[in-house]
């Protein structure tokens, strides 16, 4: 018997990761048009609201009013949101933790990007000040409301002998940072998590490393962020298609040079944050060929990232996983990043799919937290 799947779908709310980015085009347009999709197909969505870059600038909006105009504006397309029925969530990236405005949109972050970095308290008081935050904002709207999920900024949570501890004392439910299969090693970002104990089902953590799989019940669960190999074919056609499109915005770009009212940074620059060492040159780009059309590469189950041919086949993957996993009812955490979207069409086109999937149910996680709690979703252990 084919088990019940339980779909999140979550959204990183956020700008770019070295602050780069108008709010505006990065966070609110997309977020209302995403809540409109989920809206028209009954769907329920989750938001990891990136709460750092906020209280930074609630931190500077005295000596910097504009600051004011933004944060205010954030908070608005938050409750909004909420207001729909869509779920809000805590995601921290902790470069915000020393950041200075520069004017005019511009940022310099000054912080460590891994959460792991920092000395335990000052891990505390960023979670607790998030946590914090959304509770106080959101309560007005649901007294019930409260922060049970977490994602770290760049998916940093292990192994580490205090991020665990530190949520579960904080009362989450639940982590979904883990990504097994990918490993990152650039100047910002370090991790491995290619050789996860379990890279499928709910599980009780080692509370010192959330890559394995402790032999008893914890007071805190992991569910992976799902991702999946293959599709090649699919990802040619993504990349030739994403390489048709940046061809077109330089052109158009060159046209409109002397006429364009757009702010240059408005949609940010990525910085190369996730340019893994040895994969620049020419050298670098046979590696990534190779990898990506030969070898298979993992991917993250991104929207953003993916075209419809793609969610297609992360959907096979994932029935299958479902079905081999011995589970009843599966909880699955999918990703997403509005700010990297242009084009909806792919996204409505799959959640129309799942709209209308026997097989399939649409979560918010804080449902999923319930259910973990409940027992209507299990977590296994070693």
């Amino acid at each position: 018997m084919q088990p019940m799947i339980y779909l999140a779908f979550v959204d990183d709310w956020e700008v770019r990761g070295n602050g780069t980015g108008d709010p505006r085009v990065l966070q609110f347009e997309p977020m209302r048009k995403l809540v409109k999709i989920f809206n028209n197909y009954g769907i329920r969505g989750s938001f990891n609201a990136e709460v750092m870059q906020q209280l930074t600038y609630r931190n500077q909006e005295k000596c910097f009013p504009e600051l004011k105009v933004i944060a205010n504006e954030w908070e608005q397309v938050v409750m909004e949101s909420f207001r729909y029925g869509h779920d809000i969530q805590l995601h921290l990236h902790p470069q915000w933790s020393d950041a200075s405005y520069q004017g005019h949109g511009n940022w310099k972050l000054g912080g460590d990007w891994s959460i792991l970095s920092y000395p335990d308290q000052q891990i505390r008081a960023m979670l607790v000040c998030g946590k914090q935050y959304l509770e106080t904002l959101l309560r007005k709207i649901d007294p019930g409301y409260a922060c049970v999920s977490f994602r770290s900024g760049s998916w940093c949570a292990a192994p580490s002998d205090s991020l665990l501890p530190i949520l579960s004392e904080l009362g989450f439910a639940f982590d979904m940072s883990i990504v097994p299969g990918i490993r990152n090693d650039t100047p910002q970002v370090k991790l491995d998590y290619t050789r996860c104990e379990e890279s499928f089902a709910p599980y009780y953590p080692d509370m010192r490393d959330a890559r394995r799989v402790s032999r008893s019940v914890e007071p805190i669960v992991c569910i992976p962020t799902n991702s999946f190999s293959g599709a090649r074919l699919a990802l040619l056609q993504r990349d030739l298609g994403k390489a048709r499109m940046v061809l077109w915005r330089r052109i158009e770009g060159l046209r409109n040079r002397n006429t364009s009212v757009l702010p240059p940074l408005s949609r940010g620059r990525s910085g190369d944050e996730w340019s893994n060492k040895g994969e620049s040159g020419a050298v670098g780009l046979l590696k990534r060929l190779f990898k990506r059309y030969l070898l298979g590469q993992v991917h993250i189950a991104d929207l953003s990232r993916l075209n419809y041919a793609m969610m297609s086949r992360m959907m096979v993957h994932i029935r299958k996983q479902a079905a081999s996993s011995g589970l009843a009812r599966v909880p699955v955490i999918l990703e997403n990043h509005t700010k990297d979207i242009y084009d909806f069409s792919d996204v409505e086109r799959f959640v129309a799919d799942v709209a209308r999937s026997p097989d399939v149910k649409t979560v918010t996680l804080t449902e999923v937290a319930r259910g973990l709690r409940n027992g209507t979703f299990s977590a296994r252990t070693a």
